[in-house]
């Protein structure tokens, strides 16, 4: 079964550079620029930063006060790009959709066309050292492809980086939530400016952090824009809030896909007053997403990390998702903070949702369906074709050696 893993092609579409960073990268990369860190080796960050069970989504976003600081120049984003490109080709991923919030980013060394330009540049070096490869030339491999999404924040406060300390000197007489919503409107004006002027794969436009009184219509001027400029849109919903928040991504954002989604099912967090039946409500909510194909993007792993109410496994609302026949896939969320991979992923829901066979492959297929690929949409069928080739090839030598194993 590793090996079968292994070998087939894989996808990431929910997936933080920021929580992916080698933590011997972060570890040499502070001690140089002389940032504190709990430990500077691998085992003591391994252990006192980056836990294998956190007590709260708190707990785990302490983690990027540590990653974030090392990734402010234009060498260190592009080398923590190429080295997070090299780790999910070496683990069989062929197409990764990375996201970040460039505004943590922007500040003297770098400006928003700089931030972006680093990460495409270490991106595409690693693309290309794979894409060389004799195996995939040959087409017996799919091409190894990438795109980048922008984060855009729910809202933030002074500390949070240079730019947003800038921006809130800037509007010192507006509201809080305006102040947010402008600057998430301003980064998707730079992105698109960006992306047409450079040529980076920028695919798509997210919106992250706390959903609790922070609500999604909030920053819909900026998805708007982005919506009219052809960016495809994600929404973090449904991570730490109730149904409302995933409504909110998907009517007033434009959501064609959501991040999380965890809390779909969960009419007892319904809470405005006016929805009569929350059950009904959720119903119809649920319908609605399964009709048009709106995919969320699952994070086992992270989600049993800073919700720790979930308890086990096998009480993730995932099972609810597959009921439901929803489009899903399977994400890492973040591959250092939350100790995690693909393949781990892909086995922790064949070991606890009975995922085989055909419900696995198509699982795994909707990965490539339901990405924001940067080219055409006859390149995209043409991939999208070569991968599922890939994997019935893959798995059919895997049950030819299997069935010969069970005769021996």
């Amino acid at each position: 079964m590793k090996e079968f893993l292994k070998k087939i092609p894989k996808s990431d579409l929910h997936v933080h550079l920021d929580g992916s960073v080698r933590v011997g990268t972060l570890a040499e990369l502070a001690k140089k620029q002389k940032l504190k860190l709990p430990s500077y080796t691998v085992d003591g960050l391994n252990k006192l930063l980056f836990k294998d069970q956190y007590e709260s989504l708190v707990d785990y976003l302490q983690c990027f006060g540590s990653t974030i600081p090392i990734m402010q120049t234009p060498e260190n984003l592009e080398r923590i790009s190429y080295e997070f490109a090299q780790d999910n080709i070496n683990e069989g991923v062929c197409y990764v959709e990375v996201r970040f919030a460039p505004q943590f980013h922007v500040g003297k060394n770098m400006d928003f066309e700089k931030t972006l330009q680093s990460v495409c540049k270490g991106m595409e070096r690693a693309q290309k050292e794979y894409n060389n490869n004799a195996k995939v030339k040959s087409g017996e491999l799919p091409p190894f492809y990438f795109g980048i999404i922008v984060c855009a924040m729910r809202a933030f406060g002074r500390g949070f980086s240079q730019y947003f300390d800038t921006f809130l000197d800037a509007h010192v007489y507006s509201e809080p939530k305006m102040i947010h919503a402008l600057a998430s409107y301003e980064l998707a004006k730079a992105c698109v400016h960006t992306r047409d002027k450079l040529g980076i794969p920028i695919v798509g436009f997210d919106l992250a952090g706390a959903e609790a009184g922070n609500p999604a219509e909030d920053h819909k001027p900026a998805y708007q824009f982005a919506h009219k400029h052809f960016l495809h849109a994600t929404v973090h919903a449904g991570e730490a809030y109730g149904p409302e928040s995933i409504f909110q991504a998907i009517t007033d954002l434009y959501a064609d896909r959501v991040g999380h989604g965890y809390y779909l099912f969960a009419d007892d967090k319904v809470t405005d007053p006016e929805i009569k039946n929350p059950k009904a409500y959720v119903r119809q909510l649920a319908q609605y997403i399964a009709d048009r194909r709106i995919t969320i993007e699952v994070c086992l792993t992270s989600n049993l990390q800073t919700n720790p109410s979930i308890g086990d496994i096998s009480k993730h609302q995932f099972a609810k998702m597959l009921e439901a026949k929803l489009s899903t896939t399977l994400c890492t969320d973040n591959r250092t903070v939350s100790k995690t991979s693909v393949t781990k992923e892909i086995t922790l829901a064949m070991k606890n949702f009975n995922l085989k066979g055909d419900a696995l492959k198509d699982l795994l297929v909707y990965g490539f369906k339901r990405s924001f690929f940067p080219g055409t949409y006859a390149e995209k069928r043409k991939y999208v074709r070569g991968v599922i080739d890939r994997y019935e090839l893959v798995e059919k030598e895997y049950n030819k050696r299997a069935a010969a194993k069970k005769k021996g």
